[in-house]
């Protein structure tokens, strides 16, 4: 007898599983979490979140990074965050307009003994010496350190152009000052190919980049990976979600079956979608820790269970999770630019602004992809509506309807 329909939509069963993974998954984990008061910290029985070694630094880091943009009204996450032992903290100098890094200034001035403890992370999108230390020194002031644990250079899409010898000269010399103690960067876009190159430099100790159940099943990213490992580069996962680009919902129609036996399934076993989701990527041991934005303390105290919770997935899981992303494959920008870009033949950022269109659809941050997007050339934004992208197209491994979804990007955040 054939399945029934299900009467749910694809944009329904979304925010239906997304409630979920932020309301549902401390029924099943609670357990796992200590009690939220004041003197949880010094509880002899408080279970923390794990830590692994990050690469040939010496450093051991929490499994869980927290990410995101949190704003000084923030403290208590931040607080919690700490005794939970999220003590890996990532930020960047653009985020929140540089409200972010103000916030964990601000934390350390109520709570000074704190900072030794924090592996501290920041970012500047720049490999221009003098601007860098620009911005490191700016990133200091603001949050109320002498130091930065791992400084990244942000977006980094092609590390021989990028990180230069004089580049490595700065690193050299913010290290002697103490500014840094470690340097890397974050890639979002031909990430396997910037962490090969990284890998045969020498000098580079972490690197944040897009990873997750869709991505680490290439053989390309396996072998990025290895590459790093051998290299003693500590490794961070972000994007791990996988967000869809763009407004993909009703183009699945009855596979939406699929998604919604995912959900139930992993339910059933105590974990919501969103925790499958992270557990897969912490199941390979190469992966230092996963950044994940934290805006709340419900989703910080979901993503701590997941940590905590020692069940591991099962092969149909893992499964599940494979033919989710083959589903929705169309609906996700992996960022492979240099096999889309170099078809179009003008100046066209294909996976940046798909990207932007990611944080608006995905993340609902409409204020962060308008910023981004509107940061581009003009003559760019002119090449998205004449641009010939057939063959780019035509090429994308994931089938995305590259020049529908950019000129919906121009008229959702011009």
């Amino acid at each position: 007898m054939p399945r029934k329909k299900p009467t749910m939509s694809r944009r329904d069963f979304v925010k239906t599983a997304a409630s979920a993974g932020v309301a549902a998954p401390l029924m099943a984990l609670g357990s796992a979490l200590p009690a939220n008061d004041a003197n949880a910290s010094e509880h002899p029985t408080q279970k923390t979140v794990p830590k692994r070694p990050f690469g040939k630094t010496g450093e051991m880091v929490p499994i869980l990074s927290l990410g995101g943009v949190l704003k000084e009204s923030d403290l208590l996450v931040f607080r919690q965050a700490f005794k939970l032992g999220v003590t890996y903290w990532d930020t960047a100098d653009s985020y929140g307009w540089g409200k972010n890094e103000k916030a964990i200034g601000k934390y350390f001035a109520k709570f000074p003994d704190d900072r030794r403890q924090i592996f501290l992370v920041t970012k500047a999108a720049t490999s221009d010496p003098e601007k860098l230390t620009e911005a490191l020194n700016r990133s200091l002031l603001r949050m109320n350190t002498s130091y930065i644990d791992l400084y990244f250079i942000h977006y980094v899409g092609n590390v021989e152009k990028e990180l230069t010898n004089d580049v490595k000269a700065w690193v050299d010399k913010a290290k002697a000052e103490g500014k840094i103690r470690f340097f890397g960067f974050s890639a979002h876009k031909n990430m396997e190919e910037s962490m090969m190159a990284a890998a045969k430099l020498g000098w580079i100790d972490g690197i944040m980049m897009s990873y997750n159940y869709r991505l680490m099943v290439k053989d390309e990213m396996k072998r990025a990976v290895e590459a790093c490992v051998t290299a003693g580069i500590g490794l961070t996962a972000m994007k791990t979600q996988a967000a869809f680009t763009a407004n993909f919902y009703a183009s699945i129609g009855s596979e939406t079956d699929d998604a919604l036996e995912m959900t139930d399934n992993f339910m059933r076993k105590g974990y919501t979608t969103e925790q499958a989701k992270l557990k897969v990527v912490w199941e390979n041991p190469n992966i230092a820790s996963i950044c994940s934005a934290m805006p709340n303390m419900t989703i910080l105290q979901a993503n701590v269970a997941a940590a905590l919770k020692e069940t591991t997935l099962s092969q149909g899981d893992r499964q599940r999770l494979r033919r989710f992303a083959e589903l929705t494959a169309p609906g996700y920008c992996a960022g492979c630019a240099n096999i889309c870009e170099p078809t179009v033949g003008c100046p066209v950022p294909i996976s940046d602004i798909l990207r932007y269109s990611m944080y608006h659809h995905g993340y609902g941050d409409r204020d962060t992809a308008s910023r981004l997007f509107n940061q581009l050339p003009e003559a760019v934004k002119k090449n998205i509506m004449h641009a010939d992208f057939r063959q780019a197209e035509k090429k994308c491994p994931q089938q995305i309807q590259i020049a529908k979804l950019l000129k919906e990007a121009v008229r959702d955040l011009a």
